[in-house]
């Protein structure tokens, strides 16, 4: 993995959550970000990764090592082929959760990275890509 800037890993089952988890981590580590850092993008990359597998049917997270300047950073995208998100701005609410979760996922996860982006389509899928820079 050291030489690699960009990966994925596929999220269809519970199981692989644990391994997109432990991607991040081995890449947060290789980056040196801070402990901090480190927790915030596995925290992130887990929340997700959750989604990706229980409310998107499965898809995969798209890994990208980042350099801008003198800054590194590391970037996921989560994709899948659900059922999309009719209203982003609700989805992205505190506590607003479209099944047992705590509803912090998405605005959880927004607040632990430096970008953010959601798209999503009703019947076609969704995508979530963060970025955190050391």
């Amino acid at each position: 993995m050291s030489n690699e800037t960009q990966g994925s890993v596929p999220l269809r089952v519970e199981a692989d959550i644990v391994a997109s988890r432990q991607v991040v981590r081995k890449l947060a580590v290789q980056l040196k970000f801070s402990l901090v850092d480190q927790t915030k993008m596995i925290t992130a990359a887990s929340e997700l990764s959750r989604n990706t597998v229980v409310y998107g049917g499965g898809g995969e997270m798209e890994w990208e090592l980042l350099t801008d300047g003198i800054k590194q950073g590391l970037r996921l995208r989560f994709r899948d082929q659900g059922p999309g998100i009719a209203d982003l701005d609700l989805a992205l609410k505190d506590g607003w959760t479209s099944g047992n979760g705590m509803g912090l996922g998405l605005s959880g996860s927004k607040r632990l990275v430096h970008e953010f982006e959601l798209e999503s389509a009703v019947g076609v899928g969704t995508c979530v890509s963060v970025t955190r820079w050391k």
